[in-house]
């Protein structure tokens, strides 16, 4: 059955109605099928659209951060570089004899200078002291370690504790660890 032969009775059927009939029936018809193509053509192209313009968004967050994340590994590259480079050409030498000399700078004696275990590393080689000075005050602790930091050797402070001596408040109890580096 073509389609023509399917439609003449709908049109016989159409034709046999009052005008008024058929103006409700071609206005329902006509609703009936600008929803169709609106549900059918419109919609899904809209509703693509919306998710286009999601996935710009999200993939412009990203960008952003990826940026963002770019920006921070460049910072911490060229840091480690200049580490690396003050590594290779900084002074050699014994770590515990630094860090007496430091300690006579800053006029603080050392209590306790223990040497430490550190990891296996197969480019650098750490050497680390653990220091711990009593009845310092806090300008001699702030000297000393100062001191440490900005030494012309890589010297690195890690896991410092400081306390208050309980029989007298104005000095400190410290206990701190260096780290030195060299190349292995």
């Amino acid at each position: 059955m073509n389609i023509k032969q399917w439609l003449r009775p709908l049109a016989n059927t159409f034709n046999n109605l009052s005008s008024r009939e058929q103006i409700l029936v071609g206005t329902a018809g006509t609703a009936a099928l600008v929803s169709l193509i609106y549900f059918m053509a419109i919609a899904p192209v809209l509703e693509s659209r919306t998710q286009a313009e999601q996935r710009i968004s999200t993939a412009e967050l990203q960008l952003q951060g990826m940026t963002r994340l770019r920006r921070q590994f460049d910072d911490v590259s060229q840091r480690l570089e200049a580490v690396e480079q003050r590594i290779g050409k900084g002074p050699r030498g014994n770590l515990r004899t630094t860090l007496e000399n430091l300690a006579k700078k800053a006029n603080v004696k050392i209590e306790s200078m223990e040497p430490q275990t550190s990891p296996a590393n197969p480019r650098y080689r750490e050497t680390k002291f653990e220091l711990g000075l009593a009845n310092v005050t806090l300008e001699q602790a702030v000297t000393l370690l100062h001191e440490i930091e900005s030494h012309r050797r890589v010297l690195s402070v890690k896991s410092l504790r400081m306390r208050p001596r309980a029989d007298q408040p104005q000095f400190l109890d410290l206990t701190f660890t260096v780290s030195s580096f060299e190349p292995s």
